[in-house]
């Protein structure tokens, strides 16, 4: 079983959040340490850590998460122009919360994916 984290708090509303979409099925809001002038994280309302732990019944729940970014982005003015969309999975992939979440960047040109080394 997936253990409670602060999305699970923030998808209950027990933790106050600039919540900007919520279905049966997903969650939206701003996150707190913006990397681009819209940055809003997508998580689904069931807990799923990571996704190596998305399952084959959670297919309708993952495509979601994009359909929402989708219609996020139309909202939010960046849908023309571009936008970003990360999953991080595990500690080496960036990962901070066990929680599945999709990053919605956009509103300025984001630059290349990764820094080149």
């Amino acid at each position: 079983m997936a253990q409670e984290t602060i999305f699970s708090k923030i998808i209950r509303k027990e933790i106050p959040s600039d919540m900007v979409y919520q279905d049966d099925w997903v969650t939206a809001f701003r996150d707190i340490h913006p990397l681009a002038p819209v940055h809003i994280l997508i998580v689904p309302n069931k807990p799923i850590p990571t996704v190596n732990d998305a399952a084959a019944e959670d297919e309708q729940i993952l495509g979601r998460l994009f359909t929402v970014a989708a219609k996020i982005a139309r909202q939010e003015g960046i849908a023309k122009d571009g936008y970003r969309l990360i999953v991080n999975c595990g500690e080496h992939g960036g990962q901070e919360v066990q929680h599945l979440h999709l990053h919605l960047l956009g509103g300025r040109p984001l630059g290349a994916m990764l820094a080149q080394k």
